[in-house]
């Protein structure tokens, strides 16, 4: 059965400051939807600072979940986590603690709560075989044997909500693409991102092994809308389901050039450096077609349009920077281990003041 009129429902957004989780905050809202929003705010409240007036802010880790939070909520939108191999390979640990072990807790409160809706924020990578992968589109039931830790903790945590899965606990796992596109929480360490701050910082993008790895992409709005989808879906539409989100399969040398002819109609002018080194890449093409046959989701956001976006959000009018796209900040494991340094020096010293 579907849900109906979704007006004034109460949604749980976890990582809900962070680069997807602000557009899923922003978009619910528009839709209607009142929301909690969930956030360790590593990264600050940036991502919810226009909103703020309009959401329940509850900072905390999920690992340490207060079931609390779940008081009254329709649906669970989980986007919380360490949300790339830097970061997991930082410190593996931690990663399999945050986006794992704080995705079981988080799902056995919703199952003994009866929360049936609850959408897991999974990733494509889980299918990369590298450049010395076999070449074939990979689909929902394409065999898969993650091997990074990033990854793994993706798979693990997918295993655990599906072997939670009951008549009142109702999860579904999204597999997202690469993702690309502006967000109030920007980031700028995503490849189509990178190459807009490579172009706009150096005048130059460079791309490994000639440029010839596939990536699949998405918009980061796109994936705030395909939960989105999912929570108002019927139920037995998505219930124990796996969904692949991508917008299309590109190599990577060609969302380059994607940049630079963007920035050349607003007269940036910059260059392409493509080096063959042997530099480890992923390297692996997804179908989203299962979403769009079982709910009629479609992703919207072309890459190009999305890089409008970011360089309307970013350059003035006479096309000179806004903000400063090399703040740290904008770079998760620049961010995280600065963080790090930071609490170690705080342990050594106490306090500053």
């Amino acid at each position: 059965m579907g849900c109906g009129d979704m007006t004034g429902k109460l949604v749980l957004v976890t990582g809900a400051a962070g680069y997807i989780g602000a557009l899923v905050v922003q978009q619910l809202l528009d839709r209607g939807y009142r929301v909690r929003a969930h956030d360790k705010m590593y990264y600050g409240d940036q991502g919810l600072r226009a909103v703020r007036d309009r959401v329940e802010v509850v900072q905390g880790d999920l690992r340490r979940f207060d079931p609390v939070a779940l008081d009254g909520v329709f649906a669970v939108i989980h986007q919380a986590g360490l949300s790339n191999d830097p970061t997991a390979n930082f410190n593996p640990r931690a990663n399999y603690s945050i986006n794992t072990v704080a995705t079981q807790v988080l799902a056995e409160a919703c199952r003994q709560r009866g929360i049936e809706r609850f959408t897991f924020a999974s990733s494509a990578s889980l299918y990369d075989a590298g450049l010395g992968g076999e070449d074939i589109l990979k689909d929902e039931n394409t065999p898969i044997n993650p091997l990074m830790p990033y990854s793994l903790s993706n798979f693990e945590a997918e295993r655990i909500l599906f072997h939670m899965r009951d008549e009142h606990f109702k999860p579904t796992s999204l597999r997202h693409a690469t993702v690309y596109g502006f967000s109030p929480r920007m980031r700028f360490d995503l490849v189509v991102n990178t190459f807009i701050k490579d172009a706009l910082t150096k005048g130059e993008i460079t791309v490994h092994n000639g440029g010839e790895m596939w990536r699949p992409l998405i918009d980061a709005a796109d994936v705030a809308r395909a939960h989105i989808a999912c929570i108002e879906a019927p139920v037995e539409r998505v219930d124990g389901e796996v969904f692949n989100l991508v917008y299309r399969n590109y190599r990577i040398l060609e969302l380059a050039h994607f940049v630079i002819d963007r920035l050349k109609a607003r007269g940036h002018a910059a260059a392409i450096k493509v080096e063959y080194s042997g530099h480890p890449q992923r390297s692996y093409r997804i179908s989203g077609e299962k979403i769009t046959d079982r709910i009629g989701f479609t992703p919207q956001v072309s890459v190009q349009q999305a890089i409008d976006e970011i360089l309307d959000a970013i350059l003035d009018e006479n096309g000179k920077l806004t903000t400063n796209i090399l703040h740290p900040r904008h770079y998760n494991i620049e961010w995280m281990t600065l963080l790090h340094e930071a609490e170690m020096l705080v342990k050594a010293t106490g306090s500053i003041y």
